[in-house]
Order: C-alpha cells, then sequence, then structure tokens
C-alpha cells in the first residue's frame, strides 16, 4: 500500500479528545454528588445503563493470585528509571518539532533509532503508512503484548494533547516489559505500534484493517495525559460526512428566478439538522461547519458544501444518525431543485473505546500504590464526549487506554496544556503511570486465571457493544 496522502481539507481535527476536556479543571479525588434536582450532565453511557459498584470489582481483584510480584515490579520500575533522563529528552525533542498527522517523519526516525538502540527489532514504515512502526521484542513463548505510540500534534496548538508523553509512555512500557521478560521471570512477547495521525483519526484504523493488532497481540495498552485520572475514561464513536449542493448560478437582483439556489438547500440542511435535535437522544452529537457558502452576494450560488460530524455512545447506534442526515439531505436537494452529493469518511467509523474492567482496574491498584485516587467509575463514564481510534483496537480485542493526570487543570487542546505537556511534573507523572502499564501487561504474560479473566470480559462487551440497537432508544423517565 503506497502511503496515504490527505488533501489540506482533509485535515481535520477528529479524533482524540477536542470537546471534552474543559469541564474537568477540578481534582480527580472529589468526584461530584447527585441529587435528583442536577442539571443533565452529559453521559457517555445509557442514561439507563447499570454498572456494577466499583468497590465490588476491587473486591474480585484482590481475590486474584497476583504474579507480578514486589521483585518483578522492582525490576520494571528500576529499568523505567534507567531511562528516564532518555525519554526526557526524546519527549522534549518532539513537542520542539512538531509534526501533524501523516508527516511525523521526525518522529518516527527519532522512536526507531532509540527502540533498535534497546534490542527491539524494528520494521519503520509499517503497514504501508511512512510514519508508522512496530517494534518487538520475545523470550520464550507466551502470551503477546501490545503497547501504543502516539506523536503527532496539532495545527496551531503542537503538542496540546501531549502525543509527546504518549510517545515516551509507550517506550517506557514496552521497555519495562522486555525488563521482565529479560530477567527471566517471564515468558512472551511485547509489540510496539507507532501509529500517525490519531488527531485525524487514521493510524489505527489502518493498522486494524490489515490486522496488525489482531494476527500480533493477545491485548493491547495505552497512557494518555490529562488534567486527572480515569483508568475507565469514556470515549464515544464518530463518522463524519461531506454534503454538496449544486444549483444554477444567476443574477441574484435581475433574474432569481433562473437560478437554482444551492445555498437554500444548505440552510435547510442546517435548520433541519437543529430541529432533528430534539428528537435525538441526550447522548448524541451533531455538529458541522460550512466549507462552501456562494462566492458573490450578488450571484444565486451553483455550489455550496457543508462538512459534519455525529457521535453516539456506541459504533452500533451510529446508523441511527446517518439515516436521518440522509433524509435531510435528500429533502433539502427535493425542495430546492438541487443535485446532492454527500459523502461518508471511506475509512469507515471511528469507534467508541471498550475499557477492559480487569485490565484498567489492575492499573488502578498500581497506581494507587502511588496515592492516586480515582473519581467512581460511573462518574469516570459520564464525563466521556471525546473521541480517539485507539476504540477500533479495543473492538478487537481487550484494551485500555486510562487517562493519567500532569499536575495541570488545563483542558487538553489548549495552549495551557502544551505548555504543560513539557514540564518536568509531566515527565514524572508519565513515569509512574507507565511503570503501572508494564505492571498490567506483565500480570497478562504471568497469570493465567487473570488472563482468562481479561478475555471473559472482552467477550461479555463484545455482546453488549455489538448487538444490533433499535431506532427507538431506552426512555430517560417514565411518562408523566
Amino acid at each position: 500500500m503506497a502511503p496515504i496522502q490527505l488533501k489540506d481539507s482533509e485535515q481535520q481535527q477528529s479524533g482524540c479528545l477536542s470537546n471534552i476536556f474543559s469541564r474537568f479543571t477540578r481534582s480527580a479525588s472529589s468526584p461530584s454528588t447527585s441529587s435528583s434536582n442536577e442539571k443533565f450532565i452529559y453521559s457517555a453511557v445509557d442514561p439507563m445503563e447499570d454498572l456494577p459498584p466499583y468497590e465490588d470489582i476491587v473486591k474480585s481483584m484482590q481475590k486474584l493470585d497476583v504474579k507480578c510480584d514486589s521483585e518483578i515490579e522492582a525490576i520494571i520500575n528500576k529499568e523505567i528509571n534507567s531511562i528516564s533522563d532518555e525519554l526526557r529528552e526524546i519527549s522534549l525533542d518532539l513537542h520542539e518539532n512538531v509534526e501533524t498527522g501523516m508527516k511525523e517523519v521526525h518522529a518516527h526516525n527519532v522512536l526507531t533509532a532509540y527502540l533498535e538502540k534497546k534490542g527491539f527489532k524494528v520494521t519503520r514504515h509499517a503497514y504501508g503508512m511512512e510514519t508508522a512502526f512496530t517494534a518487538e521484542y520475545s523470550r520464550g513463548s507466551g502470551r503477546r503484548i501490545g503497547v501504543c505510540s502516539e506523536y503527532d500534534g496539532l495545527p496551531g496548538l503542537g503538542q496540546g494533547c501531549g502525543h509527546n508523553l504518549i510517545a515516551i509512555s509507550g517506550l517506557a512500557t514496552a521497555i519495562g516489559i522486555k525488563a521482565a521478560l529479560d530477567s527471566g521471570k517471564a515468558s512472551g512477547k511485547v509489540v510496539l505500534f507507532g501509529t500517525p495521525a490519531e488527531e485525524l483519526s487514521i493510524g489505527k484504523i489502518v493498522l486494524v484493517s490489515k490486522g496488525a493488532f489482531q494476527e500480533n497481540v493477545d491485548v493491547c495498552l495505552m497512557l494518555h495525559p490529562a488534567a486527572y485520572n480515569h483508568q475507565h475514561a469514556a470515549f464515544i464513536a464518530i463518522h463524519d460526512v461531506r454534503v454538496e449542493f449544486f444549483g444554477k448560478p444567476s443574477h441574484a437582483s435581475a433574474a432569481p428566478w433562473v437560478g437554482v439556489n444551492a445555498l437554500d438547500a444548505l440552510v435547510q440542511v442546517w435548520n433541519g439538522i437543529s430541529m432533528m435535535r430534539q428528537q435525538l437522544m441526550p447522548t448524541d452529537r451533531v455538529h458541522g461547519i460550512v466549507t462552501d457558502g456562494g462566492q458573490a452576494p450578488n450571484v444565486i450560488p451553483e455550489h455550496t458544501s457543508a462538512f459534519f460530524f455525529v457521535r453516539t455512545t456506541r459504533a452500533n447506534q451510529i446508523g441511527r444518525l446517518q439515516k436521518k442526515l440522509e433524509n435531510i439531505f435528500e429533502a433539502a436537494a427535493l425542495a430546492t431543485g438541487c443535485k446532492v452529493k454527500y459523502t461518508w469518511r471511506e475509512i469507515g467509523v471511528t469507534k467508541d473505546v471498550i475499557q477492559n474492567r480487569p485490565l484498567a482496574n489492575f492499573y488502578a491498584q498500581h497506581m494507587e500504590k502511588y496515592g492516586i485516587e480515582f473519581p467512581s467509575e460511573e462518574d469516570q463514564i459520564r464525563a466521556g464526549g471525546g473521541s480517539t481510534d485507539f476504540g477500533n483496537i479495543s473492538y478487537e480485542m481487550p484494551s485500555i487506554q486510562p487517562f493519567y493526570g500532569i499536575h495541570t487543570t488545563a483542558a487538553n487542546h489548549t495552549i495551557e496544556f502544551t505548555a504543560a505537556a513539557k514540564t518536568m511534573a509531566a515527565h514524572k507523572d508519565t513515569i509512574t503511570a507507565s511503570k503501572c502499564m508494564a505492571a498490567t501487561g506483565v500480570e497478562v504474560l504471568l497469570n493465567d486465571d487473570y488472563y482468562n479473566s481479561v478475555q471473559r470480559n472482552f467477550k461479555e462487551n463484545q455482546v453488549e457493544f455489538t448487538a444490533e440497537v433499535s431506532e427507538v432508544g431506552k426512555p430517560a423517565c417514565n411518562y408523566i
């Protein structure tokens, strides 16, 4: 496959966490309380969905015979501590030399050279993407742990989502797992995937479509910096559509009756979507921009276009909104006499993230050793709203992508978060979280019972999250 080339018009920030973080300026250790008089709070899950009490999950985790003991943890931590200064240099380099999606040539070269030096078998330009890579290390037979690094930045903001930290967290986690393998106390394989263009929701979706994860690893792990700590971080599904209307130009004053107004069609679409929102589920989202509204006020527009995102809590619900939007497009064309063309993103839906509970809670248990506190799972999930292509991996295998706090109150995708992502405090937080993630991966290698619980949860989630959904959702309350 030739390297993917994106048109300038396609450099959209459809991935990552672009709209959810501003609500998290308070500490994650003091979750909000609820009452019957509270206003509606956005929820990344169906309001009727039941979640098991966090305390019950913790108790069940404590019953497991943990194999990643203090001796193995010490091996992991010592190795990660030994490379902390090197990782700091890489992080600052990526922060200073920002590259946008599918153009991360410098980051690709820096990361692959470092991994090769650390004894990994590196494949550059992997799976037909110029800036993707894989780095693997194995010792003996056993299970296979996948880890992800991201390294693209945001136009105008630089590392406003902390992908410089995500890059080194992947390095640290993989190298920590490798240390456990080298010690002879674990056997198996670790594979680090360098995944470009997360902000465009491309890299991981391409890798999934080519079987990169499914054919090479049994679980997949990844970390994401934020202003707070959530092991059950909620991400929702997203799809996008471009719509165009074609009319007939004419003088807007001298002979308007001769023209066919493509802008009228687009205005009808805008109004149609606005009216549709009152019939959408509270967790659905439709938002967009006009990309062409005509060329001159005295000419009936012959062409207009717009770009819309649709989001639902689960990927299997996206079809509801697709059908509604297509009906609105067709109705606007019929009403105005225009022709219409609409194109959904060829690469497909960016799916919601299915956080694997046993993986997530084992990671959290390790983080709690460092004094990190987590809100309830329910509070974490109700705080969702962003999207990431990691979700497509989570539909294929047990996966987690927790948030870890980097000592800032700034929201992601802001200038303030860009500044926070290069601080020493953020680096130390990344090192801590990476140690805990590496221990989680090693537990998968060592513990059959634990791995079986991971797989059970994944299979249960598959049944729930891939089931057919009806057009009419569950009622949010009793009828009055």
